[in-house]
């Protein structure tokens, strides 16, 4: 007979009760994903809609999805020139 696994929920730390090293990777983090959510903004900002894989309006809404939207416009949205010969 298999046991009947529970689960215990964890508090969640507040910014008190977390280490420095955790307040810094955090602080990181952030930076990382502003600094994504920013350079994708911009990018279809200023690239012409021709240049870009679907409507900007889809674009600009996804990359406010944390991490996966900035890099999937940067992977996915973006229409890359061919090479020159």
């Amino acid at each position: 007979m298999a046991k009947n696994k529970t689960r215990v929920a964890r508090k969640k730390k507040t910014w008190k009760e977390m280490s420095p090293s955790s307040k810094a990777g955090t602080i990181l983090v952030a930076i990382v994903q502003i600094s994504l959510l920013v350079a994708a903004q911009r990018d279809i900002s200023r690239r012409p809609a021709a240049l870009i894989n679907g409507p900007k309006a889809a674009w600009r809404a996804a990359s406010f999805i944390n991490f996966v939207g900035p890099m999937g416009y940067f992977i996915f949205g973006r229409k890359h020139a061919a090479p020159l010969k």
